[in-house]
């Protein structure tokens, strides 16, 4: 049998000129200083921090305009966006190395648990446009979910209640409550059920 031939794409009937002024930044002054301030503390005053201050790490990002639930832990690691843009439950985790590119805003649920490396991705790029514009949408991660070592979190994605993004998943597309999916791209696994009570009695249980 002979093996299909892949179809071959047409090139551009023309090179596309794209002028700086054609795509101005979508980002407010305020929102540059911001970063730029940020900037100066996250590498020095957070990620220098004694992984125990909890305490201060919070403060820092409450003082920076990111809503933090009490008991929540970010590791020193960790990186930000802009914090302004950051919401964590109570007792919500940021784990070590996890990118959290909060153009648009991330939140992080009661109990919820974000993994070493993992990836929350809140923009993209329009592809079809010539300019490239920003596509920044929302994430939302709810209560008692868990996002593992390295997965990948798309724009406008809804980790749902007790579910589970396994590890180096990639999550293009909402994520039902209490579903497991594992791979590139995210496919279920199975229900997670928890010992000792069906999933749909639990509601904020510890990962």
């Amino acid at each position: 049998m002979t093996p299909a031939t892949p179809p071959t794409l047409a090139a551009p009937s023309a090179a596309v000129s794209v002028a700086a002024d054609d795509c101005p930044s979508p980002h407010s002054l305020g929102n540059k200083l911001a970063r730029v301030a940020w900037g100066a503390v996250r590498p020095t005053l957070f990620a220098c921090s004694p992984r125990p201050l909890w305490g201060w790490r919070r403060f820092l990002l409450r003082l920076f305009g990111a809503t933090v639930g009490r008991g929540a832990k970010v590791l020193p690691s960790a990186k930000i966006w802009l914090p302004a843009n950051l919401t964590l439950g109570e007792y919500a985790c940021l784990g070590a190395g996890v990118d959290c590119y909060c153009v648009a805003p991330i939140s992080i649920g009661d109990h919820a648990t974000v993994s070493q490396r993992a990836f929350l991705c809140a923009a993209t790029h329009d592809v079809a446009d010539p300019h490239m514009r920003l596509v920044a949408r929302p994430i939302l991660v709810e209560a008692s979910a868990w996002v593992c070592a390295e997965a990948f979190v798309g724009p406008g994605v809804t980790v749902g209640e007790g579910a589970v993004v396994g590890a180096r998943a990639v999550a293009v597309k909402d994520v039902e409550p209490w579903a497991i999916v594992v791979g590139n791209p995210a496919r279920f696994l199975r229900r997670r059920e928890l010992r000792g009570r069906p999933a749909a009695e639990a509601s904020r249980a510890p990962t």
